[in-house]
């Protein structure tokens, strides 16, 4: 699978985030942030070069393009990908990285181009609140699940049965390969959409983007009979709306964390 590259330039922060998020919204689906660049990342048969075009013109800044085909891939990501511990409890690595066995929870992720890597604030929220929740004994579902970090971390904390689920096939074969080199058994990886997901979950996790989030809480909501749903992907900005979408599907709001304006909301029902 081919992918483009993106490189917008020169960007401020502000308008690093501001762009991260709508360009999020037309399948862009991960970001590296510099000081004056953002870099974008799609999947080739996604790319729309006319919607970066008016994006640019709008926020006055300029971009290249370049696509890199899969051999070249890994590469660039074992050049630039560093181990990552949050919360002083959850260690990410790469298999090339020493492993750290004196950390509660180690999390080996092969770098690849699926979203979750930690690297992002949206997935260190995730583990971040996740880190104060009860998995022991519980039934979860990843939704979205990209290298199937959150799933392979909710087994690590004791769930006994774990889905992940990712429309996307590099996606579906990263979660596979991660979930091997973390030896978890109790997890199944599926490739389709929420309507692959079934029923009877304790908590579900989705990291994806607001709109999605938002068209899919229906069907969250039949996911779980009582239960937690802690999600992120979208800015502090988003968050009156996921909420009133979520307590329209009988959802009730219990906290919310950021980090650099971006949001993990955790939900009861």
């Amino acid at each position: 699978m081919e992918y483009f590259e993106i490189r917008i330039h020169p960007a401020s922060e502000e308008k690093q985030e501001i762009l991260t998020s709508l360009l999020a919204e037309v399948n862009f689906e991960s970001f590296v942030e510099t000081e004056d660049e953002l870099l974008a990342y799609i999947q080739a048969h996604n790319y729309v070069r006319e919607k970066v075009e008016q994006l640019c013109d709008q926020f006055e800044v300029k971009f290249t393009e370049k696509q890199i085909p899969d051999q070249n891939w890994n590469a660039e990501w074992e050049k630039n990908f560093e181990p990552v511990l949050i919360a002083e409890k959850c260690y990410i690595r790469a298999p090339f990285h020493a492993p750290r066995p004196d950390y509660p929870f180690e999390i080996i992720i092969e770098p690849k181009m699926s979203f979750g890597t930690a690297h992002h604030e949206t997935t260190t929220l995730m583990i971040e609140v996740m880190m104060q929740m009860d998995f022991m004994g519980k039934k979860v579902l990843d939704m979205g699940c990209g290298t199937g970090i959150l799933a392979i971390l909710a087994y690590k904390m004791g769930a006994t049965e774990v889905a992940a689920i990712d429309n996307d096939p590099w996606a579906y074969n990263n979660a596979m390969e991660n979930m091997e080199k973390n030896h978890v058994t109790a997890m199944t990886v599926k490739m389709g959409d929420v309507d692959a997901a079934g029923s009877g979950y304790d908590i579900l996790l989705a990291n994806i983007n607001r709109n999605v989030l938002i068209s899919h809480l229906p069907e969250y909501s039949k996911c779980i009979n009582k239960g937690e749903l802690l999600m992120s992907g979208f800015y502090e900005e988003d968050l009156a709306m996921i909420r009133q979408a979520a307590e329209l599907n009988a959802f009730v709001f219990d906290q919310y964390i950021t980090k650099n304006r971006w949001v993990a909301a955790r939900f009861i029902k």
